[in-house]
């Protein structure tokens, strides 16, 4: 089977390569299609193909720079060109860059698999007959928790949407932590609550906060919230430095905003094996709760965020008992797992 996955904007290059090579091993002929990923190395193909048809120049000249976005919606139609002529048994686009775009020049010859990685994109969240347009072209879309099956139902008849859980990303790092070390985790914007996480580390004794990410916002009212309570590794880091952080943390927390279904890094983190805390949003705590990996509190209440924190931190038992459900999550959450079910999937629509 030819399958042709596509991220134009490389959004989650890792997500990208750990599916496509996990395609790959379990026998299918792949290509990835993406653009030049801005900051940094995207991994090197492991038994696939990877092209880069979008964004030549946008992508390589302006990364952050709003400048970019002019010139990206003029070589936007140029890419949706050029992935129309490759060859595939099936299209699965991971993310809509251009939804605009899409909707008039999206075509392709062969079926169209879509995952909703952040059910609706929170640019466009508001253009709901856009999405229902869109979602229509899709033989079947891939979400990534029951909940986000729930939310879609009323845009996309039930029959197409397909839950294909988010593997985590293992990783064997150092075990360096302390004990009493929270994680703040991935690229700083406001929806990822990283205040949440500050005001939950000062109101527990000893507890500090390692912010490990990039920036997308000021973090000055950050700093001065977590004075000396806060290590700040900043910058987009390389898997070396995100594995010493999984090794240094003793739980990871995610006072997430409801604007996404699944998030990369809290998949990290199960992967590594540490446990973590959320907010019930989104699809973050399914993982968390069926693998007892940790401890999911209501969305945005910062009273119950410290509590299941300190719980962790201070109870020796529960901490390795959420270890081991991190441990288990990796053990069954696996890329294998998810690309069988994507194939099973694929083959359904052909």
């Amino acid at each position: 089977m030819r399958v042709l996955l596509a991220d134009p904007p490389a959004f989650t290059p890792p997500y990208d390569h750990a599916l496509a090579s996990a395609l790959a091993r379990a026998g299918a002929e792949v290509e990835l299609v993406t653009s030049p990923f801005r900051f940094g190395e995207a991994p090197a193909p492991d038994g696939y193909r990877r092209s880069e048809l979008f964004y030549p120049l946008s992508s390589r000249v302006f990364r952050r720079s709003r400048l970019r976005l002019p010139l990206k919606l003029l070589e936007h139609p140029v890419g949706l060109a050029r992935l129309r002529r490759r060859k595939a048994d099936v299209v699965h686009l991971q993310w809509l860059s251009a939804p605009e775009l899409d909707d008039r020049l999206l075509r392709v010859d062969a079926p169209l698999v879509f995952t909703a990685h952040d059910i609706l994109p929170r640019r466009t969240a508001g253009k709901r007959d856009l999405w229902q347009r869109l979602f229509g072209r899709f033989a079947g879309i891939v979400v990534h928790s029951e909940r986000a099956r729930d939310q879609l139902a009323e845009l996309v008849d039930p029959a197409r949407l397909h839950v294909i859980p988010h593997p985590v990303f293992p990783s064997n790092p150092d075990r360096r932590d302390d004990g009493r070390t929270l994680l703040s985790l991935g690229i700083i914007r406001e929806y990822k609550g990283l205040g949440d996480a500050i005001e939950a580390t000062n109101r527990i004794d000893g507890a500090r906060l390692l912010v490990a990410g990039d920036p997308l916002e000021s973090i000055d009212g950050y700093r001065a919230a977590a004075g000396d309570r806060a290590e700040w590794r900043l910058g987009y880091l390389s898997d070396e430095e995100i594995e010493r952080a999984l090794g240094d943390a003793t739980v990871a927390l995610f006072p997430y905003r409801p604007e996404i279904d699944q998030s990369g890094a809290l998949l990290l983190a199960l992967g590594a094996g540490v446990p973590v805390v959320a907010y019930d949003v989104g699809g973050l705590g399914e993982p968390v709760r069926r693998f007892e990996a940790g401890r999911v509190v209501p969305a945005g209440d910062v009273d119950a965020l410290t509590e299941a924190a300190r719980e962790l931190l201070d109870d020796p038992a529960q901490l390795e008992q959420a270890r081991a459900g991190a441990e288990r999550a990796r053990r069954e959450l696996t890329w294998e797992a998810s690309a069988q079910a994507h194939l099973a999937l694929y083959r359904e629509l052909l």
